[in-house]
């Protein structure tokens, strides 16, 4: 592939000029814009930030960011079906830590960050007004997860040549220069739109900036699997952040996942999806999960494993929402599925396609077969599937909610930050009908991985509490600490300012 013809398209100007590989051009150029400034046309950079808005609907797919930040932890498990799901065991390998650079959803996810980062930057250096203001809000959101997924940062200078190498940041440096665009844009930003928490705001500015202050000792420690220590500044920079925000929780938890949850005064930023619209891969978070028998249909996939499922009480809402609408229109409560499943209405059992009750069970291996290759492993449903649209629902992507801002609170308060956790772990237990955890870190994190379970945050978690690389159901050993980063796509390396992240 000559580069002459991918210097034409968005993706070069994403990917390849931000030192990535080239894959498929069709699926990296957003929404069919073609960046023409190199050929000496005006650069649309309403169009381009439009594009760097909807880049955000990346991260709903199974795949990708997604993959990544869930996949790897001990929430969400990709098992082989027979035949089905090997896809060159790309799935198994996130989540028993053997990936490697040539791993394709480790170059997905590059591709994707970066690309929209670019975009992001062509509107910050070539627009004017709110334009600018937002573009570097997003900018940055893309960038914190290049920080925290890769470490180092390739960026290019306002008004570089696409020929030349782009620099790359340590991720010391990215991480400095995040908060600092944050800091410089958060009160340039509108409030939190009632019922539309897509548009960039401060509230959401506010939310990253906690979660950088949280993460700074991971993200500046001299090696990436620590130790980390959390300076008593930065924690009290967090607690200060979140007390910024104006918001309040939803009197339900299902608020913030239903169709109509743009509604929910929770959520602080989002990626918007219209029913029958516009919109993402939101029907993959009951599709990728179900079987091919349930309502709404799905792809028997992914699950979740019994050392996960057994952290919560059984009957917390926030994994069995058995409202009565929930059980006419599918059957089955929404949540963590495990158990006999039924048709709409909950009364008639289903089968699986070998005629056998299909039941859930939480037993799961990383390659299933024989009888219990379609019930294997319970299931997991994160958004109320919209019954008047599945495929194309009406269900916005959650990225920040107040909850999360809360629980950051509250962590960061017992790391040695300003203030008092006060009720915070009670008003989270409260709506779920269960006990309050307790106000200790340990408590912290039972509670986050309860509350935001499949939100993307599960990996980041468990890095800053050091159990990420811990032997644990289905990955019966301690990880080598390399894997704490993942590495740079083999492809990128033809930018000879990046290094291959250590022990690669």
């Amino acid at each position: 592939m000559k580069r002459i013809n991918i210097i034409k398209s968005i993706f070069f100007v994403g990917t390849i000029a931000l030192g990535v590989g080239c894959t498929n051009l069709d699926e990296e150029v957003l929404d069919g814009y073609v960046n023409s400034a190199e050929e000496g046309g005006a650069i649309n950079t309403a169009a381009i930030l439009q594009s760097s808005y909807e880049g955000l609907r990346g991260f709903e797919t199974q795949g990708q960011m997604f993959a990544l930040d869930e996949m790897s932890t001990d929430a969400l498990v990709g098992p082989t079906r027979g035949g089905d799901w090997d896809d060159n065991a790309t799935w198994r390998q996130i989540h028993v830590h053997t990936w490697a650079p040539d791993h394709n959803e480790v170059r997905n996810a590059w591709n994707a960050l970066l690309s929209n980062a670019y975009n992001c930057s062509l509107v910050v250096e070539n627009g004017t007004g709110s334009e600018v203001t937002q573009a570097r809000f997003l900018r940055a959101f893309y960038y914190y997860n290049v920080i925290d997924l890769f470490g180092q940062v390739p960026y290019r200078e306002a008004g570089s040549k696409l020929t030349d190498d782009p620099k790359v940041w340590t991720r010391t440096e990215a991480t400095d220069f995040v908060i600092s665009e944050l800091e410089a844009v958060v009160s340039q930003l509108p409030a939190r739109t009632a019922n539309d928490a897509s548009i960039a705001n401060k509230d959401a500015a506010h939310f990253l900036l906690a979660k950088l202050y949280l993460n700074k000792g991971v993200f500046t420690a001299s090696a990436a699997a620590g130790p980390y220590t959390f300076a008593a500044a930065d924690m009290t920079k967090v607690v200060e952040h979140v007390n910024a925000i104006s918001s309040s929780l939803a009197t339900d938890y299902w608020d913030n996942f239903k169709p109509a949850n743009n509604t929910s005064p929770e959520i602080l930023f989002s990626a918007k999806n219209v029913r029958g619209g516009a919109g993402g891969g939101i029907q993959y978070h009951w599709r990728m999960s179900m079987h091919y028998n349930q309502t709404p249909d799905g792809w028997n996939g992914f699950s979740t494993v019994a050392e996960y499922y057994n952290k919560f009480n059984p009957n917390d809402r926030r994994i069995k929402n058995a409202d009565p609408a929930i059980i006419t229109a599918f059957g089955n409560p929404v949540g963590l599925q495990v158990g006999q499943m039924y048709k709409p209405g909950g009364t008639v059992a289903l089968n699986d396609r070998r005629g056998n009750p299909l039941f859930f069970t939480p037993a799961v291996t990383l390659i299933t077969s024989g009888a219990t290759l379609e019930t294997a492993g319970i299931r997991m449903q994160k958004y109320i599937p919209d019954a008047a649209n599945v495929n194309t629902p009406d269900n916005d992507y959650v990225f920040m909610r107040y909850s999360d801002a809360l629980l950051m609170k509250a962590e960061a308060i017992l790391r040695g930050g300003t203030g008092s956790v006060g009720t915070i772990m009670t008003d989270i237990a409260a709506r779920s009908g269960q006990a309050a955890s307790a106000a200790t870190l340990d408590g912290v994190y039972l509670e986050r991985g309860k509350e935001l379970w499949l939100e993307g945050w599960r990996r980041n978690d468990m890095i800053r509490f050091g159990k990420f690389l811990e032997a644990r159901e289905l990955k019966p050993y301690v990880s080598d600490a390399k894997y704490i980063l993942f590495p740079i796509p083999a492809d990128a390396l033809f930018n000879a300012n990046l290094t291959q992240n250590p022990g690669y």
